[in-house]
């Protein structure tokens, strides 16, 4: 079986956000613990399964994510990532729908090589700054917004861009804070340096201390920042040591996250399931 490692969220090998990609033969998964295993074994932020559906329903794929430790609801890169191996290997040539824990998601590719995600937009409710949160993460939030059931984060607004950049969390500490993660997050310091908003996220709870570029994080950031920026259409900059660029356009429930992936890596999985 043929295993890819994407780059996502960037159109340079070796940044944004690395995920495996595992398209498998047959209409249903395997156990769920040999999934487990083989994306322990791949040790990226995520790896996606995915299976070809029957024609005439709601969707063309049936899709998974897989932490090295956690199966999650919501992955936005490795999504990315799959819908790139898709259409580059002729597998797809318009619209792919998945369905997934979170519901029904779609990919659409553009000429320039660039993927367009729909997903649920993140519902966002004020929350007081749990105590402790700022000694964990290593700075005082501005405001703390609970990011809903499907990608379960705090999301924290910090001061400013040099804050964020400047963070290192006790890891240990901040994954008593949440479900999944924090995103920490703030306005960019100079709006014409081509993003408009800064984030880093830290998902300890699932094992990731940090995430390169995190897709589903943007589906909550993409409503906070357009409230605050007066604009639908934003781009947002993850500065992890990768980085990575994720344009997000906010249409009422959906969100549209926009990114180019490169794949890195195709090999045989030598193994069966």
């Amino acid at each position: 079986m043929r295993i890819r490692i994407v780059d996502a969220f960037t159109d340079r090998p070796f940044s944004g956000n690395p995920a495996g990609v595992l398209l498998l033969e047959g209409g249903a998964f395997p156990a769920a613990e040999r999934l487990q295993e083989i994306a322990a074994e791949v040790n990226l932020s995520e790896t996606a399964f995915a299976h070809p559906l029957p024609p005439g329903g709601a969707a063309d794929w049936a899709l998974r994510w897989f932490t090295p430790v956690a199966e999650v609801d919501m992955c936005g890169h490795a999504t990315l990532a799959t819908a790139h191996v898709l259409h580059t290997t002729g597998l797809a040539t318009g619209p792919v729908r998945f369905t997934a824990r979170c519901g029904i998601l779609s990919a659409t590719a553009h000429p320039d090589g660039s993927l367009t995600l729909d997903f649920p937009t993140s519902p966002l409710s004020v929350e007081p700054v749990p105590y402790g949160l700022a000694d964990a993460l290593g700075a005082d939030p501005v405001s703390v917004h609970d990011t809903g059931e499907h990608i379960g984060d705090l999301l924290v607004e910090l001061r400013d861009e040099a804050t964020v950049r400047a963070l290192a969390p006790d890891f240990a500490a901040l994954a008593a804070h949440s479900r999944r993660g924090v995103i920490a997050t703030a306005a960019a310091e100079d709006p014409t340096g081509g993003y408009d908003y800064v984030s880093r996220g830290f998902f300890p709870g699932v094992g990731i201390d940090e995430d390169p570029v995190t897709g589903s994080a943007h589906t909550a950031l993409a409503p906070f920042w357009s409230a605050r920026l007066g604009r639908d259409d934003l781009t947002g900059l993850q500065a992890s040591a990768r980085s990575g660029l994720v344009r997000t356009a906010l249409r009422g429930e959906r969100t549209l996250l926009t990114g180019a992936a490169v794949t890195v890596i195709d090999g045989e999985l030598l193994t069966t399931f």
